[in-house]
């Protein structure tokens, strides 16, 4: 895909912007206790984006998202469909990381979540692969499939389009890398799953 310099500039400096927005966001209940906010990483014109729930502990501590156990877990995923990770752009609803690496509450999806919109409409994915529940009900919540959640071990694997003012984009709900961390078992699943994504890609690349 040939990247216009302008447009280039653009989306690095609305990035930045959202970056500085939640490095000074008061109003954070981690802002006082955080090592480092996670923002996100990865192409600014990525076809697939990723979208966790929130950082862990070794992503707190290097300010990237996906780079401790679960990370090595999507690595080997993104590889099983050769799909470089450099290509990709990979976040969290919430920016920083929960205490003892809970689940995010409620309020503070609601206070992160606007980033991660901000994100969307500047990257302009064409595929939103959400991992974990939180991040799936949100992106299907927010984007009008509400009516369409269901357990995460419904739904995972499976392709949901939605209607951005960019153009269609696809959900496919996933599995969080980290449960193959503590279960091995899901690894397979996660790998099925994986291969939905290559083949949405070959899909794509012909139209």
């Amino acid at each position: 895909m040939e990247i216009d310099e302008v447009e280039k500039k653009r989306r690095y400096e609305a990035l930045k912007e959202i970056r500085d927005e939640v490095i000074n966001l008061k109003e954070s209940p981690f802002f006082t206790t955080r090592v480092k906010p996670v923002i996100g990483e990865g192409s600014h014109f990525a076809e697939v984006m990723f979208v966790g729930e929130a950082p862990g502990k070794n992503e707190s501590e290097m300010g990237r998202p996906f780079c401790g156990a679960a990370g090595k877990i999507l690595d080997k995923l993104l590889s099983s469909i050769s799909l470089p990770r450099q290509e990709v752009y990979i976040t969290n609803i919430v920016k920083d990381r929960p205490p003892g690496n809970r689940d995010p509450l409620p309020e503070e999806i609601s206070l992160y979540a606007p980033f991660l919109d901000k994100q969307i409409e500047i990257i302009k994915p064409k595929f939103l692969i959400t991992l974990g529940r939180f991040s799936m009900m949100y992106v299907m919540e927010r984007y009008g499939l509400a009516e369409m959640v269901d357990q995460i071990s419904a739904l995972h694997g499976k392709v949901f389009e939605a209607a951005m003012p960019y153009g269609l984009v696809k959900i496919i709900p996933m599995y969080h890398p980290a449960v193959a961390v503590y279960n091995r078992n899901f690894l397979a699943a996660l790998l099925e799953d994986f291969k939905v994504i290559g083949e949405e890609l070959k899909i794509l690349s012909v139209k």
